[in-house]
């Protein structure tokens, strides 16, 4: 039968349809949508607060946050320019969830003090934690947004009093905006230069072409978005990202200018105050990267602000080999427990990782007054991972990684005795989460964060995976022997993780605990007496969803290959019925099957109903197999070329299980997933007859938009072009002929999933006359925030697998 398309535009989202006997028309406006009522309730319940403690781990610190943000706020100007989003209104990246309150509380006695903020009050958010607390613990520091600029905030942790330390100056577009000082009497702030003027104005005329040029140096970079486009792009840049930095005293208000104005993407002062690293982005810009790979040099300055030794002078990182590093100084930072030694790394390969050599890295540390030659103090070699410094002065753990095994050795090594030599401490496949020897357990020392070492001891806190799901542990490791003791781990039907010890005998610990009717709460645990005290007492946001049946059920596809997943069932479910069924998945890569089938997460962790979380389906009476693993086997270089067969065989093993346990309906049983996991979803529905229909939400369906590499894939799309057109669905848009439904943010900026992807995919089927749905999201970025966007993404969803699924004909 001829399908015929429908267009309809709507003053909150337009929507593109397609389905059989649709007539075709244009609906001048479309609102918002809402979801089932008992959905919109969860949803606008108050999320628990937030937790932070201070560096003595004697308070803590409950931020309370809005759960979604309104459409109003998404719908303020922003520019889109070298690879961030500003907000010109306040000066700052663009933030779209703000805090609204905070509340201390003692742990010694319980006793809890509200920080007194003005009505209305709103600070934190993007990637900045919301509330910084000073190195003696005293004082909390923190941004407050306003209409007009960004305002630095102080609480007294002692009375809960709060001030404003600033006005409206704050410059939040690139770095931190502010930081402490050593001395804890002192904050570092980037403040928009004074006397800075009105922004540029877009010229009416144009001057004449933009014009790119390529000169014959190979530039194989991944594709990002909203990176800089025109002349006047740099302007905008650099009119808003340019900062004056400035020391300003907490007790006094007095400023004191540090340098002249710069683009700062970092500072760090040095453990004795004296110095700052400072990294300053400089001409040439880019239109290839983003901000965080242009043409910058990393200097030592003295802290007044002059300049002792330029580290580092480097151009854009346009032409860093795939899967490579940029050559010259990378990583430059300050050792710790050191007065002011700087230490970087810097490649022996050219940065190519696939080079045959003997060492690809090495470490080298220069100490103050920064006049002598760099000493070389390590060599790795693979490609070094980093250094996690030891509580031991001059000690540290230094990782090196095989990408293509997927490999990581640690060493323990002393960087100020080189002559001592490394000795291993764990060599293991960064996949084979069962054998994850936990994290070393860090401590605060003389002001710098260093793993805490005990005599010839460390701890460690890992999630503790098994067969049954992660049981998180705390174990003490002797450094000479490598023998480990276990100290805690989770109990049998919880999940409880370790979050610091609680005093310097370390004979108590803090966890969070919670379990599939419990929301996280913050204990105090005794490790002798193994007794436990409640620290916070968070009430469940939705005692309504407290009746869902959770599981984790583990199946095996076809060629052996064990997989798992967990498994929701509607309060009210009976045996033996047949439910619709949701099957949720995101693959993964893997080297070996023995690691692809281990089990990852815990059915003891408490579920919160969050955003556009598929497992809203089960209010609605629906089976969802969330997180039914989907992995992609074989060597990393090549493991995409059975990226199709494979997805396949995870999907029927799926759907033979629930059909196996009689939860679900063969043929009623729908797909879905979000980003790499929608591009799973449409190649799904392309390549094989299993699912009745699917939802596919902010993907990317066409790899010859992505030549460069995507997701693990490091080859381009001239080395494997067979392989880059058949993961692409685009390519078999004929064959999808289960209906879709398409969700995509308008601003996406996710690298790879630009907007177009769905633009194309859609116009594709609707060219073949598929039954498909393309809801297109305004203000949206790749995940979906406002709360009118997120109730209209959840009411889309359900409608689509009501119809095509749950009442499929």
């Amino acid at each position: 039968m001829k399908r015929h398309p429908s267009i309809r535009l709507s003053a909150g989202l337009i929507v593109f349809a397609l389905a059989a006997l649709a007539p075709a028309f244009l609906a001048a406006q479309e609102p918002y949508k809402l979801p089932p009522a008992d959905i919109v309730k969860i949803l606008d319940a108050p999320p628990t607060p937030r937790v932070s403690m201070n560096p003595a781990r004697d308070w803590m610190l409950l931020t309370d946050y809005e759960s979604m943000p309104s459409i109003a706020t998404l719908s303020m100007p922003i520019l889109r320019i070298a690879g961030i989003r500003i907000t010109p209104q306040n000066n700052s990246d663009q933030v779209l969830t703000f805090s609204t309150g905070m509340t201390l509380k003692s742990m010694k006695d319980g006793m809890v003090r509200k920080i007194d903020l003005p009505a209305g009050f709103k600070f934190g958010g993007g990637f900045r934690s919301g509330a910084s607390w000073s190195g003696d613990g005293k004082t909390i520091a923190f941004a407050r947004y306003l209409d007009n600029g960004v305002e630095l905030w102080l609480a007294d942790t002692a009375t809960g009093k709060a001030k404003a330390l600033t006005g409206p100056t704050l410059n939040m577009v690139v770095g931190s905006g502010y930081l402490w000082m050593p001395d804890d009497k002192h904050i570092l702030v980037n403040m928009i230069p004074e006397g800075r003027g009105p922004a540029p104005e877009a010229p009416r005329v144009p001057a004449g072409p933009e014009v790119f040029v390529s000169a014959g140096k190979e530039t194989k970079v991944a594709t990002y978005q909203d990176l800089l486009k025109t002349a006047f792009d740099e302007k905008l840049f650099e009119y808003y990202a340019a900062s004056q930095l400035v020391e300003v005293d907490i007790a006094t208000g007095a400023a004191r200018k540090i340098g002249g104005p710069g683009i700062y993407a970092g500072t760090n002062p040095s453990p004795d105050g004296k110095y700052l690293l400072v990294t300053r982005i400089k001409r040439p810009f880019s239109t290839s990267v983003p901000y965080s790979s242009f043409a910058r040099s990393t200097e030592i300055w003295t802290s007044s602000g002059e300049l002792v030794k330029v580290v580092a002078d480097l151009p854009p990182a346009e032409d860093v080999p795939m899967n490579g590093v940029p050559t010259g100084p990378r990583g430059a930072n300050w050792q710790p427990l050191k007065p002011a030694t700087l230490y970087y790394t810097e490649a022996l390969d050219g940065g190519d990782t696939e080079k045959d050599v003997p060492f690809h890295d090495r470490v080298l540390t220069l100490p103050a007054p920064f006049t002598g030659e760099p000493k070389e103090v390590l060599k790795t070699q693979n490609r070094s991972a980093g250094l996690n410094w030891l509580s031991t002065p001059g000690q540290a753990f230094a990782s090196e990684t095989i990408w293509r095994k997927r490999w990581r050795t640690t060493w323990l090594v002393n960087v100020d005795d080189p002559s001592v030599p490394p000795r291993k401490i764990w060599d293991l496949s960064m996949q084979d989460t069962y054998k994850n020897p936990g994290n070393p357990v860090s401590t605060l020392k003389d002001g710098d964060r260093v793993v805490l070492v005990d005599k010839d001891f460390i701890y460690l806190s890992g999630p503790g995976s098994s067969p049954k799901g992660d049981h998180p542990f705390l174990d003490r490791m002797n450094l000479k022997t490598g023998e480990t003791q276990r100290l805690f781990q989770c109990a049998e039907g919880k999940y409880q993780s370790f979050v610091d010890f609680a005093g310097e005998d370390r004979q108590k610990i803090i966890l969070v605990g919670e379990s599939k009717t419990e929301v996280p709460n913050y204990f105090l645990y005794d490790l002798k007496s193994k007794k436990m005290q409640a620290l916070t007492d968070f009430k469940d946001p939705a005692p309504q969803l407290t009746g869902v049946k959770k599981e984790l059920i583990k199946y095996k596809r076809d060629d052996g290959v064990e997989l798992s997943g967990t498994l929701y069932l509607p309060a009210d479910y009976k045996p033996g019925t047949r439910l619709p069924a949701v099957v949720w998945a995101y693959p993964l890569e893997y080297s070996d099957a023995s690691t692809a089938g281990q089990v990852r997460g815990s059915v003891n962790r408490f579920t919160f109903y969050r955003g556009t979380s598929q497992l809203f389906f089960v209010t609605q009476g629906y089976a969802v197999l969330d997180n039914a693993t989907m992995p992609v086997i074989g060597d990393p270089k090549t493991v995409n070329d059975t990226f199709v067969k494979q997805i396949v065989a995870n999907a029927k093993a799926a759907i033979d299980v629930l059909d196996e346990m009689g939860v679900g309906d063969p043929k009623r049983v729908g797909v879905g997933g979000h980003s790499y996991g929608a591009f799973m979803t449409a190649n799904l529905l392309a390549h094989c007859d299993l699912f009745a229909a699917g939802i596919a939400r902010s993907g990317a369906y066409n790899r010859t938009l992505t030549p460069f590499g995507f997701q693990s894939e490091r080859r381009t799309l001239w080395e494997a072009r067979d392989t880059y057109i058949a993961m692409s669905p685009f390519m078999f848009a004929d064959k999808i002929n289960e209906p879709i439904l398409m969700i995509h943010g308008m601003a996406d900026n996710n690298s790879g999933t630009f907007p177009v992807q769905s633009e194309r995919l859609f116009a594709a089927l609707k060219g073949f006359g598929a039954t498909a749905r393309f809801v297109y999201l305004p203000h949206e970025s790749h995940g979906y925030s406002a709360r009118e966007s997120v109730m209209t993404v959840l009411a889309e969803m359900i409608e689509w697998f009501d119809t095509y699924v749950k009442n499929k004909k």
